[in-house]
């Protein structure tokens, strides 16, 4: 299968699934039509556009108009079937984990493409798989959550080493695909589910214990 139709068919997943994601948060926020699009646009293509930049190639998005659409079919379903889909537990979460894990493997597979080594391709595709999500999350006026403490940057660079433990092992690009998605969603689903989380920062002069 054609390495260029992989990453294209992985980009518009993820492009639909982190903007369902950041429709929604701009939903909880009570924004209209128009700036849950915004949200949703830039949580999709931030990251990429990002990478594309630092690749010195056309932003992915710039290329065709799919992406563009993509999202506003996201827009329709959050607007149209969102009370359905609320009661679901958990369901926004696993939206914006596929987007993660989707566009993490999108980023390091364009970096490869690119001739980049694979230290860089993981790098890249931490950036391509979380910095949409600081984007939005500067719109909305939240406190970013690749800053939390919660396991979400780190998920995408352990994902970018099991995608070279893949590329040493030859297996084929499809599956290692697959299972660093899945190693990905796996790692999230598990980190929020046990709270694990890295050690908290503190200041010398904090009065936190």
């Amino acid at each position: 299968m054609n390495q260029d139709f992989i990453i294209s068919v992985i980009e518009m997943l993820g492009t639909f699934a982190f903007a369902i994601s950041g429709i929604r948060h701009a939903a909880a926020k009570r924004f209209d039509w128009f700036g849950g699009y915004v949200c949703g646009i830039a949580v999709a293509i931030g990251g990429g556009t990002i990478r594309d930049v630092m690749l010195s190639t056309t932003p992915f998005w710039m290329t065709t108009p799919i992406y563009m659409i993509c999202t506003a079919v996201a827009l329709l379903t959050v607007a149209f079937f969102g009370r359905w889909m609320e009661p679901l537990k958990n369901a926004w979460f696993v939206f914006d984990t596929f987007g993660l894990a989707l566009f993490t493997i999108a980023g390091i597979q364009k970096s490869l493409a690119f001739g980049q080594p694979v230290w860089v391709a993981i790098i890249m595709g931490c950036i391509t798989g979380s910095a949409g999500g600081v984007i939005r999350d500067v719109l909305l006026n939240n406190e970013p959550v690749i800053f939390h403490k919660e396991i979400y940057a780190i998920a995408c660079v352990l994902g970018g080493f099991v995608y070279w433990a893949g590329i040493v092992c030859n297996v084929p690009v499809e599956f290692t695909s697959i299972f660093t998605f899945f190693f990905i969603c796996l790692i999230r689903f598990l980190a929020v589910r046990y709270h694990i989380s890295l050690p908290i920062l503190h200041s010398e002069d904090s009065n936190e214990k």
